[in-house]
């Protein structure tokens, strides 16, 4: 009996979310010989990556519900990250940039993680203790791998952050001999959960679902790319997250149609959310723009570590699955609480 695959978008956009780092991967990877034309395609990343954190703000205030569940998380919330990040700053931009990297790798691979699960709710399987252990491990050996190899140094200086580099290649350097000896026992773990995760999914036969398998056999090239390619896998990574992120947020918007949130009354219809996603995009890019060099880019740079911040907080907490309007609004039945 042929598996039916069954998409959460339909096939071809299924795909090229799928696929969306190899462009990012393939660009970067073809420049690495021009620092200027990488240092243009890594700076426009970060821009793409920036435009898509106050999505989740506005998910989160324009949305009565959504308000009433946690009120007081979320009036404190960026307060307090105010004075955190400020905190940061003051003791050590390195740190802080350190902390927001780690947080920010952490949570695009959990966005990949749901995202499997996604797949995974649309044949009722369960195999999501499995694949969260796996996918960390991924990460977990790109990090170890990074910090092993004597070409890391090099890499980060030729990426260019700044400031930040004399003490990320010292860091570096300081982790590699814990890394090389980390590095087998990391290997051993990455096949032992790929392997456990490989025969649940054929052990449900005919049940399985060929679109999930696609999409993680695309997620594991990725990670293969950043062990090759670390410039290239990382510009995928940071890339592809963004472009999946809005392509969620169009798939969830368009569910709501219906509901009594603000955000979902200013996108009823697809004149509307074309019109809101051109005056959104504008108002981000102008943004960046007006701040970038402002105060020599103290202003845009607090910005961006203060909606990053928020937009991983926030997204902890708005895309539950056992809330029946999330569930709906992609596609799903919710899940028993």
């Amino acid at each position: 009996m042929l598996r039916r695959a069954r998409y959460l978008h339909g096939p071809a956009t299924d795909v090229a979310v799928g696929l969306a780092w190899v462009p990012f991967a393939l660009g970067a990877h073809l420049l690495e010989g021009t620092t200027r034309w990488l240092g243009v395609l890594v700076a426009s990343v970060m821009l793409l990556s920036f435009t898509h954190q106050p999505l989740t703000l506005g998910l989160v205030y324009g949305d009565r519900e959504q308000l009433a569940r946690r009120p007081l998380l979320y009036v404190l919330s960026p307060v307090v990250f105010v004075g955190l990040i400020a905190l940061g700053l003051h003791v050590s931009l390195a740190l802080v940039a350190a902390i927001a990297g780690l947080w920010n790798a952490e949570h695009t691979l959990m966005q990949r993680y749901g995202v499997t699960r996604l797949y995974g709710r649309k044949v009722g399987d369960d195999h999501g203790p499995l694949e969260k252990p796996m996918l960390v491990s991924w990460l977990v050996l790109a990090l170890v791998v990074t910090a092993a190899s004597t070409r890391t140094p090099g890499l980060v200086r030729k990426i260019g952050f700044g400031s930040t580099n004399a003490t990320a290649v010292r860091l570096l350097t300081d982790l590699r001999p814990l890394a090389g000896w980390l590095l087998l026992p990391v290997v051993a773990v990455v096949v032992a959960l790929a392997a456990r995760w490989l025969s649940a999914e054929r052990a449900l036969g005919p049940r399985a679902n060929p679109a999930k398998h696609f999409y993680v056999a695309s997620t594991a090239a990725l990670f293969l790319v950043i062990l090759v390619d670390p410039i290239a896998g990382l510009v995928g990574y940071v890339a592809s997250h963004a472009v999946e992120y809005f392509v969620v947020v169009h798939r969830s918007l368009k569910g709501r149609a219906g509901t009594t949130s603000l955000v979902a009354r200013a996108t009823t219809t697809p004149s509307r959310r074309a019109g809101l996603y051109v005056a959104y995009l504008g108002g981000i890019v102008a943004f960046a723009a007006v701040t970038y060099d402002l105060d020599g880019g103290q202003v845009y740079r607090f910005a961006v570590l203060l909606l990053g911040a928020l937009h991983i907080f926030y997204d902890g907490f708005i895309w539950k699955l056992r809330r029946p309007a999330v569930a709906s609004s992609l596609g799903l039945a919710p899940v028993a609480a």
